[in-house]
């Protein structure tokens, strides 16, 4: 009996779904609004626009990448606030694994691995 070789198809390798990483960083404008969050004051609330301007990125970019960026627990909805508001959930554990990664790639230094 012949014996057979895995294929390398994406049912396979898994790469029919993004990892967490590529979800995270996997769209440029994304990075900048992750990046934005990141550096704005503790429990700092915005809005769509804000972020949009604060990323400077497109309100369409913030339209497309917010709900992903909620549905991974990085922001969350602001209760009761017109036009809705958010802030950087430092509750969600994804949230604050970014925060340790951001110290600990600021504290390896700009040139790290030159």
């Amino acid at each position: 009996m012949a014996q057979s070789t895995p294929q390398n198809s994406t049912e396979e390798t898994g790469m029919d779904s993004p990892t967490g990483w590529q979800l995270l960083a996997g769209k440029q404008s994304r990075t900048e609004m992750i990046n934005s969050l990141l550096n704005m004051p503790p429990h700092r609330e915005f809005n769509k626009s804000e972020l949009a301007e604060f990323a400077d990125v497109s309100r369409k970019s913030v339209h497309t990448h917010l709900p992903v960026l909620s549905e991974l627990g990085v922001v969350e909805a602001v209760p009761n606030s017109t036009p809705q508001r958010y802030r950087l959930n430092t509750d969600s554990e994804v949230t604050q694994l970014l925060i340790k990664l951001d110290g600990a790639a600021n504290n390896a230094g700009p040139h790290a691995g030159d």
